[in-house]
């Protein structure tokens, strides 16, 4: 039950989602009631677009499901890196030993706060700039 084709090409809605990875696994929504200690009807409700689970049903969906909640809640290249070279970056670092991917982390991490720092000293500096432009003129 863990390979499971949810790779969808069109944007879907969360009920879309569901019902399209319910069918997927050949499961019927009575057994993803029973799965998930959730009402046959809400999960009804789920699929039919009327309501949306809260946070709490999100994460009982997956983990009853075996899915991350973003396969329930994104769309396939709605998060992760916009480029293909970053992609294929990321897909060798997940073949690395774990003491490697520890090492990749932590450099991802310097070069974002990098990153942040940088960013966030410019905005430091355009009001002392607008200040200044403001003072010769």
């Amino acid at each position: 039950m863990t390979n499971h084709n949810w790779r969808w090409t069109v944007t879907m809605s969360f009920a879309e989602r569901l019902t399209a990875l319910r069918r997927s696994m050949d499961l019927t929504q009575t057994k993803v009631a029973e799965l998930t200690g959730i009402h046959l009807s809400q999960i009804k409700r789920y699929e039919s677009g009327h309501t949306q689970p809260s946070l709490e049903i999100l994460r009982k969906i997956a983990l009853a499901l075996h899915v991350s909640s973003d396969v329930l809640v994104f769309d396939e290249d709605e998060r992760g890196p916009d480029t293909a070279d970053l992609k294929l970056a990321f897909e060798a670092v997940s073949e690395f030993d774990e003491e490697d991917q520890e090492v990749a982390k932590k450099v991802i991490h310097g070069l974002i706060m990098q990153h942040q720092n940088k960013k966030l000293t410019a905005g430091l500096q355009r009001p002392q700039a607008n200040q200044a432009a403001r003072a010769a003129g």
